[in-house]
């Protein structure tokens, strides 16, 4: 109903706050070194989010993961920042995990459909794009000017390194709005989970980094997956299939980037996970506000709201699903970051596919999309592959 989206955007907003508030810390100090691939890259206040002033850390860490490893400010991942799975403990944490998980669920499938939603009034991929990165400048601001957040501290060295993955983060999520507009949401999902396919690829090509061939054995059902699914899918479109692939393919050349080039590079203070993808947010956003006015300029829009309005839409309507897909792009990420930082990456692994099987299968139920059975198993099987290369990934690094 119209009236949702908003609703849960606002419980998302206070869940978040309480979640930040009451979140439980958690210290690395007792592991056995073995189990610590994160000591190298990341301090232990990371994990907690209480990391001081001045701390410099590792760009990696900050930035960069492959595909299958985990990464403290990337959603998709969390091995470079997570513990190593903790033994059962209090009910209060178990509670806690489900909450922040369940939100984590609700909230990215709430955007992926709020998102459809105003692609399918105001057909502007690249405009909405635009505006859900610049969605995230009030947010941060507000918190940075209120001291509720520490504000980064960033020289114009670093913005100049961190440039390009802002690039290429905005590149990621305007491929993904294109492909969501263009296409089913259930595709494009199934188009992005061949991100590691696209990071063994650029890895082996650019910096001749080759993976165990079991690594590579897991990468068969991706792309056999995908090429049933394609073969199967009654809304394919071309530029849907172009757009969705590119998100992975600078999804891929992003991680890379960050884990090649900025690896050991010191970037500047209070650059907590949240504070990093903030910061590329905002490079991404000022990346690609000039694109945006060359292909969809102030006309362009102004005609496509008219034809909304014609259509029957309202303007309260339209202005109420743009605020609200922005405002659960960027909450989605916030919840995301303190959900995994508190798992292993199997955990991690297994909890990111189900969430891609449940957005896949709400968007299909919400849009009653029309799938064929060998569609399905395609999907099925892209999605099992992307587990089964996180897992073989986890296994031989």
């Amino acid at each position: 109903r119209k009236g949702s989206l908003p609703t849960l955007a606002l419980m998302a907003a206070a869940s978040v706050l309480f979640s930040a508030a009451y979140a439980p810390a958690h210290r690395i100090g007792a592991v056995p070194a073995l189990r610590r691939p994160l000591a190298a890259r990341v301090p232990p206040a990371l994990l907690d989010g209480s990391a001081e002033d001045g701390a410099a850390f590792s760009a990696a860490a900050q930035l960069g993961r492959e595909p299958g490893t985990c990464d403290p400010y990337d959603p998709k991942s969390a091995e470079y920042c997570s513990p190593p799975e903790p033994a059962p403990s209090s009910l209060k944490r178990t509670v806690r995990l489900g909450v922040l998980f369940f939100l984590w669920y609700s909230l990215n499938t709430a955007y992926n459909i709020g998102n459809k939603l105003v692609l399918t009034a105001f057909p502007m991929p690249w405009t909405a794009a635009t505006w859900e990165l610049f969605f995230g400048f009030p947010y941060v601001f507000l918190l940075w000017s209120t001291g509720l957040r520490k504000t980064p501290k960033i020289s114009l060295e670093s913005i100049k390194l961190l440039a390009p993955s802002g690039i290429l983060l905005a590149g990621t999520h305007v491929g993904g709005v294109i492909s969501f507009g263009l296409g089913a949401i259930s595709f494009t999902h199934v188009l992005k989970a061949t991100e590691p396919v696209w990071s063994a690829l650029i890895s082996a090509l650019f910096f001749r980094d080759f993976l165990p061939l079991p690594v590579y054995a897991s990468l068969v059902p991706i792309i056999a997956g995908v090429s049933l699914a394609s073969l199967k899918e009654l809304t394919f479109s071309w530029m849907s299939f172009i757009a969705g692939t590119g998100s992975a393919v600078t999804s891929a050349a992003k991680a890379i980037l960050s884990k090649k080039v900025l690896d050991g590079k010191s970037l500047g203070e209070n650059l907590t996970p949240a504070n990093m993808f903030a910061v590329l947010s905002i490079l991404g956003f000022c990346a690609i506000l000039p694109v945006s006015l060359a292909l969809e300029g102030p006309a362009k829009a102004s005609a496509a709201w008219s034809a909304a309005l014609a259509a029957g839409y309202t303007t309260p309507y339209l202005l109420k699903l743009l605020a609200c897909s922005g405002f659960l792009y960027y909450i989605y990420n916030e919840v995301a970051f303190l959900a995994l930082a508190e798992v292993a990456p199997v955990t991690h692994a297994v909890t990111n596919t189900v969430k891609r099987v449940v957005i896949i299968l709400a968007s299909i139920l919400v849009f009653k999309t029309t799938i064929t059975p060998l569609g399905a198993a395609g999907s099925a099987i892209t999605v099992a592959g992307a587990l089964l290369y996180a897992l073989a990934k986890n296994k031989y690094k």
